[in-house]
């Protein structure tokens, strides 16, 4: 899920994503139902790649495996409750022990995360025996990548080729006229947004959570003065939906229900959006219920409440005593 550690500051920082690679490469061709995705239904960044799975027509293409329990010390496990009661694919229990198994020595330095996209067919490719200088590469060349930002572009960039003929069109999340605008926008959603809930959240000292609290609100301000431009609706960049709006929401349908539950150290710092930011509810609400040809309800579908709230509920950090609104997201024509 988290990748963490605290600088000499108590503030909250992240560590890089350890594999890389792409698709198509020579290495990783774009194949029909060769790669697995490894997911859960808390965690934000995986369900950017669920959105996109979805958008791009890739449900039956590209598998997903749930793992679908995090217990402290043994990161994400296979816990029978949602997912699997252990790998499919490995048969083993927990995360770091599929990761280890298939890179040696690669938690040294990182965590196992998900989402994790993985390739069935190099994992098949190799005999169950130790690695000898020969087939090492075959052995280790199993998680293709496990950073979600380049997952979901691999997943629209490689679509084409490997989605059914009959499949509806498909949008252009990074239209070239608007790339530029979409990657200074990600940029700062990123630092303020995304990932400011858990700078607040893990904040270890007074002065960085108050730090943590003003960027994220400033950012949330930002989102809202940018929708109140008549260009900028009903999506971030207008009539066409983008990257920009994958990336944005799950971090905002998961505030009101959970991720507020962090900004509660002081009184007055938890703001529901649906209160404070009506502009940015409006937004995430057209998102949520929107079951047009061109999305097929994609955000809705990716979408569990209940395992999201569930699975916030315990995160480090969440006060659970904090009241949290009793209906999720309510539909537009509630909209005054």
């Amino acid at each position: 899920m988290l990748a963490m550690v605290q600088n000499d500051t108590g503030e909250f920082r992240r560590k890089t994503s350890q594999f890389r690679s792409v698709i198509p490469s020579a290495q990783y061709p774009a194949e029909a139902g060769r790669y697995v995705l490894y997911m859960n239904n808390l965690c934000p960044w995986v369900h950017r790649t669920l959105i996109v799975r979805s958008l791009k027509h890739l449900d039956d293409i590209i598998e997903t495996i749930e793992v679908d329990s995090y217990a402290p010390g043994r990161g994400w496990t296979f816990s029978g409750k949602y997912g699997p009661d252990r790998d499919p694919i490995t048969s083993l229990k927990t995360m770091p022990e599929v990761y280890e198994k298939h890179h040696p020595g690669c938690l040294a330095n990182g965590i196992a995360s998900v989402p994790v996209l993985f390739d069935k067919k190099t994992s098949k490719m190799h005999p169950a025996r130790v690695p000898t200088p020969q087939n090492l590469t075959r052995v280790i060349d199993t998680i293709v990548n496990n950073e979600s930002s380049e997952i979901i572009r691999m997943f629209y960039t490689t679509s084409a080729s490997i989605v059914p003929p009959n499949a509806t069109p498909t949008l252009d999340l990074l239209p070239a006229d608007l790339k530029d605008e979409i990657e200074a926008m990600n940029t700062w959603v990123y630092e303020q947004v995304n990932n400011g809930t858990y700078r607040v959240g893990f904040a270890t000292s007074p002065q960085a959570y108050s730090a943590g609290v003003e960027r994220f609100y400033d950012g949330l301000g930002r989102l809202e003065t940018h929708l109140s431009d008549p260009a900028h609706r009903p999506y971030l960049f207008g009539t066409r939906l983008t990257e920009a709006d994958v990336r944005l929401f799950p971090t905002i349908v998961r505030f009101d229900i959970g991720y507020v539950g962090f900004f509660n150290r002081r009184p007055g710092d938890a703001k529901f959006i649906r209160d404070w930011y009506p502009n940015v509810d409006k937004w995430l609400r057209t998102l949520y219920w929107d079951e047009s040809v061109e999305t097929s309800g994609a955000f809705k579908k990716s979408v569990d409440f209940s395992k999201m709230r569930e699975g916030v509920a315990k995160v480090e950090g969440i006060d659970n005593d904090f009241k949290l609104p009793d209906i999720d997201i309510l539909p537009l024509e509630s909209v005054a």
